[in-house]
């Protein structure tokens, strides 16, 4: 096997700012806009956070994309050859996908959260928090907030998920569980 140290860092690290930044927000920074004491600027000072942050996360999923298609082509060799790494290799890229899938998804709900504030819907109706409408939120901004809930939550578990199985390959590449895998798939 390559030394693979620079395409490692790129997926790990990529990764780490991903789960981390999207862990940070949902906690951090809706936490703190929710916080506000005007209900318009709870949505807000979200909206402002999270824009600030998208572009970091893009950085941070294209370093990961670009590391982990790096490390497919280093061990090609070993996917095609020891028993659970192309299954593992495969739900792993799934769900990038759906991970960089929902990371857009939540910036365009985000900026749509951020027109309605500006259109003043959330002026007087008691926005509870970035996420959690008020009883007189207009329906469009309710939508918006109950999807975004379910998104800053889900998006941590999902690239949670990817760590945990780019974890198993590291291990699927100790000598022993090479050796091991191979002799299975044969």
């Amino acid at each position: 096997m390559a030394n693979d140290l620079l395409t490692r860092s790129l997926h790990d690290l990529g990764a780490a700012a991903w789960f981390g930044g999207s862990l940070m927000g949902a906690v951090g920074v809706n936490g703190a806009a929710a916080a506000a004491k005007e209900p318009a600027e709870r949505a807000r000072l979200s909206t402002i956070g999270w824009a600030k942050w998208s572009p970091v996360q893009l950085g941070a999923m294209l370093a990961h994309g670009v590391g982990g298609v790096g490390l497919i082509l280093g061990n090609k060799s070993r996917l095609a050859g020891q028993k659970g790494a192309t299954a593992n290799t495969v739900v792993k890229a799934g769900l990038t996908l759906a991970g960089a899938g929902m990371s857009v998804y939540s910036g365009v709900l985000g900026k749509r959260m951020g027109a309605l504030t500006a259109r003043g819907a959330a002026t007087g109706a008691a926005v509870e928090g970035p996420t959690e409408p008020g009883p007189a939120a207009p329906a469009e901004l309710k939508s918006t907030q109950k999807q975004l809930k379910l998104l800053q939550w889900a998006l941590p578990v999902v690239v949670g998920a990817v760590i945990v199985l780019g974890a198993q390959q590291g291990e699927q590449q100790r000598p022993t569980n090479v050796s091991r895998g191979l002799l299975r798939r044969h």
